[in-house]
């Protein structure tokens, strides 16, 4: 690849896409403090008020780790801090395909339970695969939000049946749910679930969030080996002893996610599950006046809309073009199969249902409709 000279004069655009999202422009001046040490005492005031905060926001008794990294750190961290050799991955898009394809290049047992793509997991299946197998599986994972197909998995329930196999951990990719879309982490046995921040959180790129439970905590002791950089015990110990991380992090981030997490407390995590979900209904009633749903009815996303084109639009050229007469920018299709045949409005961090109004009200204009 040939280097392409980054300029100074893009044009600002606002961003409906599954991540990154809109930013608070308090959110970003943070960035712009002086620099301090990561091991001065500052340091510890800002890392205590970030994990401190957010276990307050996710009403969570789970220990939290906020870790300079993006979502996958913990994607991978879970299957080496939790699995021996057995693992079980649920997929139903090209996420939750990738949880596989990452258990796989780490060299565990990966057992599948597979969907369609645009169908969601089913808590009787995985109950009947742990009840009928003849492998003891370490543990199950899934996707609590397929940005791919816009599909909202049932994690809840499909946590209460796992909690009935007390040798099984539960691990969930919260990606991009976490933040605008309620979940009760202790109520249904998840033992490990992780987000990016750069997606319902509504902040710049950089930090990975981690619930991790005292039960999963205590099997990275057992085992033999575990993540170095994503470990549990080293991050949860180093946080009891010194109130920091274990490596040196990205400050200017952290500043930023500590102010933009006083903004999330004081919306309330109830409030900005039904904001989310309000701006979902919209969008779903705006797919079905002008095209469809593609995932399963029930279980779409809160966060990221995947609408089918049935109307056979140019989804690139659209987006080219709303991108370029209104600097909205929204997504088309993930993956192979779905790039024209469906395309993706992220509603999800700071939007509104009337700014989702202005972008649907723009591929109108665009497309016609």
């Amino acid at each position: 690849m040939e280097k392409r000279e980054y300029r100074d004069d893009y044009p600002d655009k606002t961003l409906y896409i599954p991540g990154p999202t809109e930013v608070r422009e308090d959110v970003i001046e943070e960035m712009a403090q002086p620099m301090f040490g990561h091991r001065m005492d500052r340091m510890t005031d800002l890392y205590t008020t970030v994990v401190e905060d957010t276990k307050t926001f996710l009403g969570t008794d789970n220990e939290v780790i906020v870790l300079t990294a993006s979502g996958t750190e913990f994607m991978e961290s879970a299957v080496l801090n939790l699995v021996d050799e057995d693992v079980l991955v649920t997929t139903c898009g090209s996420f939750s395909e990738r949880q596989a394809n990452v258990a796989e290049r780490l060299g565990k047992n990966v057992d599948t339970l597979e969907y369609d793509w645009g169908r969601a997991v089913k808590p009787e299946d995985v109950r009947e695969r742990l009840e009928t197998s003849d492998t003891d599986y370490d543990a199950v994972t899934c996707v609590m939000n397929e940005s791919s197909t816009g599909v909202r998995n049932p994690i809840e329930e499909i946590g209460d049946v796992v909690s009935e196999y007390p040798d099984t951990y539960f691990a969930v990719d919260a990606v991009s749910a976490l933040g605008g879309d309620y979940v009760d982490i202790d109520a249904h046995g998840i033992d490990v679930i992780f987000t990016s921040v750069q997606k319902a959180f509504a902040m710049p790129p950089g930090l990975a969030v981690c619930v991790v439970s005292d039960d999963a905590y205590e099997r990275e002791l057992e085992k033999a080996s575990a993540s170095w950089y994503g470990g549990f015990q080293r991050s949860l110990d180093y946080y009891d002893r010194k109130g920091q991380t274990h490596s040196t992090p990205a400050i200017p981030v952290m500043l930023a996610y500590r102010k933009q997490m006083k903004h999330m407390l004081e919306e309330g995590h109830d409030a900005r599950d039904r904001r989310h979900r309000e701006m979902a209904e919209y969008t779903r009633d705006w797919a079905a006046e002008h095209f469809d749903m593609f995932p399963e009815a029930g279980y779409e996303s809160q966060t990221v809309s995947c609408i089918e084109n049935t109307q056979g639009i140019d989804v690139a050229a659209t987006i080219e073009q709303v991108s370029g007469e209104y600097d909205m920018v929204f997504s088309n299709g993930y993956g192979s199969d779905l790039g024209e045949t469906t395309f993706r409005i992220g509603h999800m961090g700071e939007h509104d249902v009337e700014s989702i109004r202005a972008l649907t009200d723009a591929i109108e204009d665009v497309a016609g409709l």
